[in-house]
């Protein structure tokens, strides 16, 4: 079953011949959008073409962008009444920009992907027919992955940080192109802190995830803006910030090397006993107490994260701040006007 536009709307549950699915009637778009000012037109064309719902809404969260990207978000409000946008008051990341998108977003099923066009809006179809059909979460994995190594690795750490909450297979499965139930969003919305995973906040919701491999565009316009750096201290950041994971490697760490040293005690022990002499040499010594300290130096900055995350809490910094919106009439507090947002 698919959603594929024919000028008259998703089907009906008549029109697939199962009468379990439950059509799709209000659909709320959220797009992150930096530096992306060259493919947001083709964005919104696609999507146009793509779909048609009974009600239908593109909220394009502008995080800080350097080029001209709010201007055509204002344009593109103007011309198309279902396009909304909001500026942000400087950058805060992907994630604190969809939270603000998805806090936005009014109807029943929410679908995130990035501005850039690898994500095709022509697969958005296929995840909403899983959601039809009873899924909470669709993520939609791309059939082939042509990122570099040090990515691939931010990448695996996220997963590993989610398998707890998600399971193994549904996390492996994570992308930035997804769909979920409008509903979820409550379990998350008192939400309030620097750092944000999506991802995470859905396990607070549900545990009902299900993917479907979709296809992965290259991007043509413009550059990625996603470094393998931000990517890293992405991944980083769910260690810490919604994981005991690190607290735990760390425990293991120096119970296994605590029973390291017991056994070379033993050893050391009976070599004094049978031989009379102790284990010679500088470097015997100065091994074991590197491999110490080390252990011991780990375990003290997996707190001293920790504590960090704690003391950015307690400061009560905001997830993100909003400088203007426009394309909304419906929301008494919209401020309805586009400042040129000039270059930097």
């Amino acid at each position: 079953m698919g959603f594929v536009h024919s000028g008259s709307g998703p089907p009906l549950a008549e029109e697939t011949g199962d009468e379990h699915v439950t059509p799709i009637k209000s659909l709320s778009i959220v797009v992150p959008v930096f530096n992306s000012e060259g493919s947001l037109p083709e964005l919104v064309r696609q999507i146009r073409q793509t779909l048609t719902v009974p009600k239908m809404e593109l909220i394009l969260v502008n995080d800080g962008s350097r080029d001209h990207s709010w201007n055509v978000i204002c344009d593109l409000a103007r011309e198309h009444l279902w396009v909304h946008g909001i500026n942000l008051m400087r950058n805060y990341g992907q994630h604190n920009a969809l939270l603000c998108g998805i806090r936005a977003a009014r109807y029943e099923v929410i679908v995130t992907m990035d501005d850039d066009l690898q994500n095709p809006p022509s697969e958005m179809p296929n995840l909403l027919a899983k959601i039809a059909e009873g899924a909470d979460v669709v993520y939609g994995t791309p059939r082939t992955k042509t990122h570099g190594i040090l990515r691939n690795l931010a990448s695996q750490i996220t997963k590993l940080v989610l398998q707890e909450a998600m399971g193994a297979e549904a996390a492996a499965s994570v992308s930035a192109f997804r769909a979920f139930r409008g509903n979820l969003q409550s379990a998350f919305d008192s939400y309030n802190g620097p750092f944000v995973s999506i991802d995470v906040l859905l396990t607070w919701a549900t545990q009902r995830f299900q993917a479907i491999p979709v296809e992965s565009r290259p991007r043509t316009i413009g550059v990625s803006n996603y470094t393998v750096g931000k990517l890293i201290a992405h991944a980083m950041d769910m260690m810490t910030g919604f994981s005991a994971l690190p607290l735990q490697i760390a425990s293991i760490l120096g119970f296994a090397l605590s029973l390291f040293g017991c056994g070379l005690e033993i050893y050391l022990l009976i070599r004094y006993f049978i031989n009379g002499v102790s284990v010679p040499g500088f470097l015997f010594l100065a091994s074991i107490i590197s491999i110490f300290s080390g252990t011991q130096l780990f375990a003290i900055g997996m707190i001293g994260e920790y504590l960090a995350r704690m003391h950015f809490r307690m400061m009560d910094k905001p997830t993100y701040a909003v400088r203007a919106t426009v394309g909304d009439p419906s929301r008494e507090t919209a401020i309805a006007q586009c400042v040129p947002n000039p270059p930097r």
